[in-house]
């Protein structure tokens, strides 16, 4: 059985913050005029791909100890001096200090999420789509399409602009992840992005579209990211969901269970 510590956690943290790294640093390479920025900060990464972007935030702060006023001065000039709030995704393995000196700063709770794992296998069977659902590999001419479908599908939480699906593509340049599609007859209905990072298989930004909903494209997204996280020799695959919701719910159906809770952390300058 896998007891939850602090080491075991930091793997599954670093598995976001090298996903969010290589999105930011392909997202830069592709369009030099979003003005992404990327800086290490604490033992994490700070990331800004445009005010708004939901990849705009800290994450992987605090796990290699207490976190100097310095730190936290730094991390907020990074994103003050880009007129964006400074938001952190914080692992509850972290020193309490760091909830006490943000705290003192005036940061708010906005929301909370649950990491849930499970621990994977090479050959192992993850089942088959359900009938009508089939999955495949994005090719390399529909970077737009996938962008375009996996941001459609969170457009009631982020609305969809042209900076936010050139971020997005960034995840499609990248050697240690593979973009997804799924189709319900010949008709586009999901997407979503597996990387590799140390063994970990990390499973994110799947997003149903509206139309296509409950009717298992969720469940085959990630019966096939499962399977590609194996075949790369991945032994964790980790995957983030609100607590209590429907993707919580279809990701706990294959053996998950949650880690713990992060809590998002944010400071708004007025």
């Amino acid at each position: 059985m896998q007891f939850m510590d602090l080491e075991f956690a930091r793997r599954l943290e670093m598995a976001e913050v090298f996903a969010a790294r290589a999105c930011a640093e392909a997202a830069l390479r592709l369009h030099p005029n979003l003005g992404v920025a990327i800086e290490e900060i604490a033992g994490g990464i700070a990331v800004f791909t445009g005010i708004g972007s939901p990849i705009t935030q800290a994450v992987g702060i605090g796990l290699n100890g207490p976190v100097s006023e310095g730190e936290i001065d730094r991390l907020e000039s990074f994103y003050t001096s880009r007129g964006a709030p400074v938001a952190l995704e914080l692992c509850p393995l972290v020193d309490i200090s760091l909830y006490e000196t943000l705290a003192n700063r005036g940061y708010q709770l906005r929301e909370v999420s649950n990491v849930l794992f499970r621990h994977v296998s090479a050959g192992e069977s993850f089942g088959s789509p359900g009938k009508g659902v089939a999955v495949r590999p994005a090719s390399p001419d529909e970077e737009s399409l996938w962008a375009l479908t996996v941001a459609q599908g969170f457009s009631e939480h982020y609305p969809v602009t042209r900076s936010i699906l050139d971020v997005m593509v960034g995840f499609f340049h990248r050697p240690d992840a593979r973009c997804f599609l799924a189709l319900i007859g010949k008709e586009v209905a999901g997407g979503a992005v597996v990387s590799g990072h140390d063994g970990v298989g990390g499973l994110f930004g799947a997003s149903t579209l509206p139309a296509f909903r409950r009717h298992g494209v969720q469940t085959a997204l990630l019966a096939t990211r499962l399977t590609w996280a194996c075949e790369r020799g991945c032994d964790v695959a980790v995957s983030i969901a609100l607590p209590g919701s429907a993707s919580q719910r279809n990701i706990e159906r294959f053996g998950f269970r949650v880690a713990y809770t992060r809590t998002k952390l944010v400071r708004e300058w007025t």
